[in-house]
């Protein structure tokens, strides 16, 4: 079996290079010739009305918050 990927840009034009692309899909060859799309992807950009901070920052605030909490319990548990 053989696999083809096919990445498509934000214009829907193909590309060669991964790091354009914010949609395609992967197409599957079977040994009789037929071709059938196994799966396909797609990125979006997508604005949270509700938060006022930018994505990357709300990611990096509940990273630091996990961190913390890893911490206290690894005290708490250190103590005990």
């Amino acid at each position: 079996m053989l696999r083809t990927s096919v990445y498509l840009d934000a214009e829907g034009n193909r590309t060669a290079d991964p790091g354009k692309a914010v949609g395609g899909e992967i197409l599957e060859r079977a040994g009789d010739g037929r071709t059938r799309k196994r799966t396909w992807f797609r990125v979006q950009e997508v604005e949270l009305k509700w938060l006022p901070v930018s994505e990357a920052a709300f990611l990096l605030w509940v990273l630091a918050l996990l961190v913390f909490a890893w911490l206290v319990a690894a005290l708490i548990l250190f103590v005990l």
